[in-house]
């Protein structure tokens, strides 16, 4: 999905901005745990249960779009939702 890819590019671009703010020894821990996260992000199968997880929801009607990554994303980062 399309939608699905864009959301978890956008999740990327706000994870690495913040990174780009740690520079301070105590949050060098942080910065480590966040590249985790991006990296389980940019996995191929994160994507496969992702995009299974999308599929499944959306056929069920829970949710109505695939925006799983970004809202992590958001809320990791206490960012206001756009």
């Amino acid at each position: 999905c399309t939608c699905l890819l864009l959301d978890t590019d956008r999740a990327l671009v706000l994870l690495e901005e913040y990174c780009k703010k740690l520079k301070k020894p105590e949050e060098q821990q942080l910065k480590k745990a966040i590249r985790k996260v991006m990296g389980i992000f940019k996995s191929s199968l994160f994507q496969a249960l992702l995009d299974g997880f999308t599929k499944k929801a959306t056929r069920h009607g829970i949710i109505s779009h695939p925006s799983l990554p970004a809202a992590v994303a958001y809320d990791v980062l206490g960012c206001p939702k756009a």
